[in-house]
């Protein structure tokens, strides 16, 4: 698979949804993860991400103009342990919960399927970053999607990877590109280089990339596996 150039992937895609990044910084001390919304609707658009004590939350950044919370309202990251869970909804605390009580983050998503906002049966996409110590970490991603856009059967995508090399990740995003209704997401996770150095750089680079009429916020977080240090930057549209 080819290794991709991440800004470049998100420049010529003018909305690929919400998308996650994991990876590994090129010294290879360093788990990058790196997750944004986008919106073309004022109940998406109105948002913003917060901080909370274990991760961060999506907030309605004018709270009177707030319709349908269902879909936009969550919790996109949350830590546990030595383990940091990222997805696209409420599949978050799912997950969470799991873990917590020794489950897996397989079977927590395979009591999950995809959002129900027909047409578009927008997927699921979850990610599972567990840090060891010594630089060494280890990544799930999964996707939970339309079988046949009729929003009647779910197929359960399902990705490991042990050890990533330094300066290298995996994208994975809930569109394939714009359209109506729009198409999920095909084939396995994007590889893509990793070029963060430091949080507030990347996040900065990344935000430059997305789609400036449709990006709503962005989320990095540079994790040292040894020591649990973060470095984190939060950007968003609505200020």
């Amino acid at each position: 698979m080819e290794l991709l150039n991440l800004s470049t992937l998100l420049r010529e895609n003018s909305y690929p949804g919400r998308g996650i990044v994991i990876g590994r910084t090129a010294d290879g001390k360093k788990s990058a993860i790196a997750y944004f919304i986008m919106g073309r609707s004022q109940n998406s658009r109105n948002r913003v991400f917060t901080t909370t004590g274990d991760g961060i939350r999506t907030e309605a950044f004018d709270p009177s103009r707030l319709e349908d919370p269902s879909l936009i309202i969550y919790r996109p990251v949350r830590r546990l342990g030595d383990a940091v869970v990222v997805t696209n909804g409420d599949q978050t605390d799912t997950v969470y919960d799991a873990l917590k009580n020794g489950g897996s983050f397989e079977d927590a998503l395979r009591t999950r399927t995809f959002e129900p906002d027909g047409p578009n049966w927008t997927p699921r996409i979850s990610g599972l970053v567990r840090h060891q110590g010594e630089a060494r970490f280890s990544t799930q991603l999964s996707i939970l999607k339309s079988a046949d856009g009729s929003g009647d059967h779910c197929q359960r995508y399902f990705f490991d990877y042990p050890s990533l090399p330094a300066g290298e990740g995996r994208f994975l995003h809930t569109y394939q590109c714009d359209g109506s209704p729009i198409p999920s997401f095909q084939g396995e996770p994007e590889r893509v280089a990793i070029a963060a150095s430091g949080a507030k750089a990347w996040a900065e680079e990344l935000w430059e990339s997305l789609n400036g009429d449709n990006k709503v916020s962005l989320y990095v977080v540079l994790t040292d596996a040894a020591s649990g240090a973060r470095d984190e930057a939060i950007i968003n549209a609505n200020r």
